[in-house]
C-alpha cells in the first residue's frame, strides 16, 4: 500500500472534539486527522466512542465542543445534508435505505433529475452496480433484499455521490468472502482516485490488511494513532481493552479442549423445505452441546433456524418434519415456539431484536411477558427495573445512564439486551444467529463464555455464524450448510478451516 505523504496537510481534522450525553462524556476531546487518499481505520471496544465520532462527521450528531476543519477551513456539520455538501458520505452498519422504494430509487434519492424517466434510471443504476461488481437488481424493492445486498446498495449510494470522504461502519459484516474481496478492490480504486476512507471494523485482520493508519479509542478517549504496519492483532487488542484477550478468544480451536458429550436429543429435523431456499435438509441437536452451523450468505442457514422458531413457515406440502422433545411440531408464530422453550436470537438486532425507543428494562420485560411462565402483561415499575438490573449484571450491559433507551447503547450492549430478552424466556433450545456480528473483541469473549455456560447448564444451543474461527472455537459439533441443506457434519477434531470452507463452497 502507498501511504500518502506525511508532509501534505490533512484533508480533514478534528481538534478537541467531545460529546456529552446528560452530562456524561461519551467522547473526550478527541484529536483525529485524515489524509487525502488514505484508508484510516478506527477500532475500539463497543462504547469506545467510534460511532459517536463518525456520526459527528456525518452530521447525525452535533459535538458538544471542539472544531472540525476540511482542507484547512473550519466547518460546522449541522446535519447530514451539510455533510453531503462538504463531500462526506456515510455507509451505516444498519442501513438507512427506504425499504418500500426500489434499489435504483434509493441510489438517486435526494439527487434526482428534474425530468426523470424511470426506465432510464433503472438502466443507469444497472450499469453503475455492474461497474462495482454488485449483483443487485435495480428494480427490486429494498424490502425484498437480504442484509448483504442492502449493504451493497448502501455502499453504492455513497460511492455514487463522488464524496471526498467515505465513512464505512462495519461494511463487511454481512458479506461473503467473494463480496468482501470486491469491496476491498473497490476501496483500493477509491484510494487511487484520492478519496479518503474512514474504516470501522471489529474484524481486526481487515483493519490490518486494508488500512494505512489505525486509530484506537478506549472509553471515549484517544489511545494511539500509528501506521498500520506498526501494529499486530495482539497489540491492537491490548490497546483496545488494556489487556490481552488472545487466550479468551477462539481458544477451543487452539488448545484442543474436549467436546461436551451429547445429551438427550432435543431437536430432530427431517427433509425440511421452504421454496428454493431450504431444500430437504436434515439434522439433529442435542442437549448440553453447542451445535455450530457454518455457511455462506444464501446457504439457507438463517431460514432454517427461522422455520424452527416459527418466524418463517415451511412448505405446506412436502415441507418435512420438525420434532422437538420427540413431538412433531409446526410453530405458526414465534410466541408458540417460545411457549414450548424454543427461542431464536436474530442476526438483525436493529430490525427484529429490540424496540429502539424503549428502555433496556422495558425491552427485557417484554421478553419476560412472552415466556412460558408469564403472569400477564401488567408489571410494576420496580419489578421491571429489578429484572433489568439482574440481567445487566449477568451480561455486563454497560450504559451512560441508569436506564437508557436501547438506541443509545453501543452495538455490543444492544446485542446483550437482545440476548437477555431471549434468556429471560427460559429456553430449552436457543438458536443464536450471528451472535457476535458487529461486536468488539471484549464483548465477543463475554458472549462466547455465556454460550459455553448455557451448554454446560444442559441447554441445547445452536450457533449460526459465517466466521470460521468462531465456529471452530465454540462448537461441539459442526454442521455445514450449502445451497439450502446441511451437507456435512464434522467433529471439532476433524474440522479445519480448509475442510469446513471446502464443504461450504463445493
Amino acid at each position: 500500500m502507498t501511504v500518502p505523504p506525511q508532509a501534505e496537510p490533512p484533508l480533514l481534522e478534528m481538534k478537541g472534539v467531545g460529546k456529552d450525553y446528560r452530562g456524561v462524556a461519551a467522547l473526550k476531546n478527541i484529536d483525529f486527522d485524515l489524509r487525502r487518499g488514505e484508508v484510516h481505520a478506527i477500532v475500539g471496544e463497543n462504547g469506545a466512542g467510534k460511532s459517536t465520532l463518525v456520526k459527528i462527521l456525518s452530521g447525525a450528531v452535533m459535538p458538544t465542543r471542539g472544531e472540525i476543519r476540511l482542507e484547512g477551513k473550519r466547518i460546522q456539520i449541522a446535519g447530514p445534508a451539510f455533510a453531503r455538501r462538504y463531500g462526506i458520505a456515510m455507509v451505516y452498519q444498519e442501513t438507512s435505505l427506504v425499504p418500500t422504494m426500489t434499489v435504483a430509487q434509493n441510489l438517486y434519492l435526494g439527487d434526482e433529475k428534474f425530468f426523470n424517466r424511470l426506465r432510464g434510471t433503472y438502466i443507469e443504476a444497472q450499469q453503475f452496480l455492474q461497474s462495482l461488481n454488485f449483483p443487485v437488481d435495480p428494480t427490486a424493492t429494498v424490502l425484498s433484499l437480504g442484509t448483504a445486498k442492502r449493504q451493497m446498495v448502501e455502499i453504492a449510494r455513497a460511492v455514487r455521490l463522488e464524496a471526498k470522504v467515505i465513512i464505512f461502519d462495519e461494511p463487511t459484516a454481512t458479506l461473503t468472502p467473494e463480496e468482501k474481496h470486491h469491496l476491498f478492490a473497490l476501496i483500493e480504486r477509491l484510494r487511487e482516485q484520492q478519496v479518503s476512507i474512514v474504516f470501522i471494523s471489529h474484524a481486526l485482520e481487515e483493519a490490518l490488511e486494508i488500512s494505512d493508519r489505525i486509530t484506537i479509542l478506549r472509553d471515549g478517549s484517544h489511545i494511539i494513532t500509528d501506521d498500520a504496519k506498526s501494529f499486530s492483532r495482539e497489540t491492537i487488542i491490548r490497546h483496545m481493552v488494556g489487556r490481552s484477550l488472545t487466550d479468551d478468544l477462539y481458544g477451543r480451536a487452539a488448545d484442543g479442549r474436549q467436546s461436551r458429550p451429547a445429551g438427550e436429543k432435543v431437536l430432530s429435523v427431517q427433509n425440511l423445505s421452504m421454496q428454493n431456499v431450504v431444500r430437504n435438509t436434515s439434522f439433529s441437536v442435542f442437549a448440553g452441546q453447542v451445535t455450530g452451523v457454518f455457511g455462506l450468505v444464501g446457504s439457507g442457514r438463517t431460514e432454517t433456524a427461522r422455520i424452527i422458531a416459527g418466524v418463517a413457515k415451511r412448505d405446506f406440502f412436502h415441507g418435512g418434519d420438525v420434532r422437538f422433545e420427540n413431538r412433531s411440531v409446526r410453530y405458526r408464530t414465534p410466541r408458540a415456539a417460545v411457549g414450548e422453550g424454543v427461542v431464536y436470537v436474530t442476526e438483525d438486532r436493529k430490525g427484529d431484536g429490540f424496540f429502539e425507543t424503549m428502555s433496556v428494562a422495558e425491552n427485557i420485560y417484554i421478553g419476560q411477558i412472552s415466556s412460558r411462565d408469564s403472569r400477564g402483561i401488567v408489571a410494576s415499575l420496580s419489578e421491571t427495573r429489578a429484572l433489568a438490573e439482574i440481567w445487566k449484571k449477568k451480561l455486563n450491559i454497560r450504559a451512560l445512564s441508569s436506564d437508557p433507551r436501547v438506541i443509545e447503547l453501543s452495538g455490543g450492549n444492544q446485542q446483550k439486551v437482545v440476548i437477555a430478552k431471549a434468556l429471560v424466556q427460559r429456553p430449552k433450545l436457543i438458536l443464536f444467529d450471528e451472535p457476535t456480528r458487529g461486536v468488539d473483541v471484549g464483548a465477543i469473549a463475554e458472549i462466547h463464555h455465556l454460550i459455553g455456560a448455557l451448554a454446560d447448564d444442559g441447554l441445547a444451543v445452536v450457533v449460526i455464524s459465517s466466521y470460521l474461527p468462531e465456529i471452530l472455537s465454540l462448537s461441539d459439533r459442526i454442521l455445514v450448510s450449502r445451497q439450502g441443506r446441511i451437507v456435512e457434519e464434522l467433529s471439532p477434531d476433524e474440522a479445519t478451516s480448509e475442510s469446513v470452507m471446502f464443504a461450504a463452497v463445493y
